[in-house]
């Protein structure tokens, strides 16, 4: 009988962890393609092992509730999980020099794969495959869309860039020389060295644009010395 019991927890187990390493292959396939970097293995890592310590806490809360002759809490360990999950999320957050924050989602995709996993680990497979539907939605097939529908926001990309002029420009004049190129202007700082002024901003502009085309397109105004361009979206 109890050989019987532990055979059928065993084959329980191994289909959760399969399918949370599946959940969790979906979710990390999709940051490995985009090049971030928290990746396939990582959420694979997390989703399997959240799966784990669910199917550790609720089992262990059936088999030895009686040997401790008070109810155990099934719950206890994935409560864990979902804080202290947090720590991983923060170390795929940066803030770059340019006081722009990315990795919201990845560390966002982190807490999701646990979630599939605990999800997984108590036996929802239903709820877990609409919990990835969903993730896929959100991630992939609806920015797609939004910006297939012409929604500008969605259109546009950021580029920090340094310009040296001499100290006799009209910044005025340049900076509108700038924008009838259809470039946009965030963030302008004005820094004074020596003989020359060095103007940093954040170039807003089509998505289809290369940074090379940002790069010759402010070269080529007068009385621009030095040009550095780095995209930041």
């Amino acid at each position: 009988m109890y050989e019987a019991f532990i055979a059928a927890v065993a084959a329980g187990t191994l289909v959760k962890m399969s399918f949370a390493a599946l959940a969790g292959l979906i979710i990390g396939l999709e940051r490995e393609l985009k090049g971030k970097p928290l990746g396939l293995k990582t959420c694979l890592i997390v989703s399997v092992t959240a799966c784990l310590l669910t199917i550790v806490s609720y089992e262990s809360a059936m088999i030895y509730s009686e040997a401790y002759s008070r109810p155990m809490d099934p719950g206890r360990i994935p409560s864990y999980i979902i804080s202290g999950i947090g720590f991983l999320g923060a170390g795929v957050i940066l803030r770059r020099n340019n006081d722009v924050i990315s990795g919201l989602t990845t560390a966002a995709l982190v807490l999701a794969s646990a979630g599939l996993g605990i999800t997984i680990g108590v036996g929802f497979y239903v709820e877990a495959i609409i919990g990835v539907f969903f993730l896929i939605l959100g991630v992939r097939i609806l920015p797609d869309f939004l910006e297939w529908l012409g929604l500008k926001k969605l259109n546009e990309i950021e580029v920090r860039s340094k310009i040296v002029v001499k100290t006799s420009t009209d910044l005025t004049q340049l900076l509108k020389s700038i924008k009838q190129k259809e470039m946009g202007l965030k963030r302008v700082k004005v820094k004074e060295e020596g003989d020359k002024i060095i103007l940093t901003c954040v170039i807003v502009t089509d998505k289809k644009s290369y940074t090379t085309d940002i790069f010759y397109a402010i070269k080529s105004l007068e009385n621009v010395e030095q040009v550095e361009v780095e995209n930041i979206t």
